[in-house]
């Protein structure tokens, strides 16, 4: 170690090591098992680009999962969107056979279940409008539907939004989505197409996400974040966030609880 300094006293630290980031860890895993410890190179720590999931990441539900509850079969939907996530089942077939099972729905119901059930994560909206501050671009890519992401994303603070749309007939859902499917490449697309519009090399950008659909970009991101994630995911991904909140991520990139955009 050669040196360490408070981010925010008590909370969080950055401590300075002359060697590999992997030694690092391995040095301090044992000594703060309860405690989120990210290792990476200091050079391009702030990133300059960040790819965000949204369900279970920057929000605190899964949207389909609470709609299909107004449909009053959310057991069965929750159980395949679980294996979906852990990567068990291919993950467009799998939401297209939940979309089907919404259909008939009324489209009232989306705009209930945003009002109800749809919470931010905490730190999401410290996270995006902080790293904007100081010159990233954001973009929220998600598996799940437009009719969620347009209004969480824009509350949270995203450049840029990309989802599913559901597709909706005389005020019921049809029961089908739109092709093609916002899947795992089409998150690893986005991200790759960003870093090639924006000028940035990988060690510039972040992705962060928790289900097996998010894989793909979080592998190719400089510094892909697995947060509170499933299994495979945790095991995969070169950064994780078990115990605190998404402005651990702010943390990760040096930037102190006093330099936050917080309104």
């Amino acid at each position: 170690m050669v040196s360490w300094n408070w981010l925010d006293e008590g909370r969080a630290a950055d401590i300075q090591f002359r060697e590999d980031p992997d030694w690092a860890s391995g040095v301090l895993a044992p000594y703060f098992e309860r405690t989120d410890v990210i290792t990476q190179p200091a050079a391009h720590r702030e990133k300059k680009l960040l790819v965000a999931d949204m369900d279970s990441t920057m929000i605190t539900v899964e949207c389909i999962d609470e709609l299909a509850d107004y449909a009053g079969i959310k057991p069965q939907i929750a159980e395949v969107t679980e294996r979906a996530m852990r990567g068990e089942l291919d993950f467009a077939e799998a939401l297209d056979a939940r979309v089907a099972l919404l259909k008939g729905l009324p489209e009232t119901a989306i705009d209930q279940c945003l009002e109800e059930r749809v919470r931010l994560m905490p730190g999401a909206q410290a996270l995006v409008q902080t790293m904007r501050a100081r010159g990233a671009h954001t973009i929220l890519v998600s598996g799940g539907f437009t009719r969620f992401a347009e209004p969480v994303g824009t509350r949270i603070g995203f450049d840029r939004r990309i989802a599913n749309v559901l597709e909706i007939e005389g005020g019921v859902l049809t029961g089908t989505v739109t092709k093609p499917i916002v899947d795992s490449s089409i998150k690893e697309s986005t991200l790759l197409g960003a870093m090639a519009e924006l000028g940035l090399a990988p060690e510039q950008t972040m992705a962060v996400g928790d289900g097996a659909n998010d894989l793909a970009m979080i592998r190719k991101a400089g510094l892909g974040v697995a947060y509170h994630a499933k299994p495979i995911v945790a095991a995969a991904a070169g950064a994780r966030v078990d115990h605190g909140d998404l402005t651990a991520l702010l943390y990760a990139q040096g930037i102190a609880r006093a330099d936050w955009v917080t309104g």
